[in-house]
């Protein structure tokens, strides 16, 4: 939850300016959690079986 606070915004704002200086394309939110239900949550839940069967 440290993205929530002055302290965990700070870096991503950063990052997200140098990187768009850069011409880097960012992913927007929706396109980000596009990414996270595709991707990282199915990592999590293989993961997590994984780890419970050892």
């Amino acid at each position: 939850m440290g993205v929530n606070t002055y302290i965990g915004i700070g870096p991503n704002s950063m990052f997200k300016s140098i990187s768009e200086q850069s011409n880097i394309k960012m992913p927007s939110f929706f396109g980000y959690m596009l990414y996270s239900v595709v991707i990282l949550i199915p990592c999590f839940i293989l993961i997590s079986v994984i780890l419970a069967l050892a």
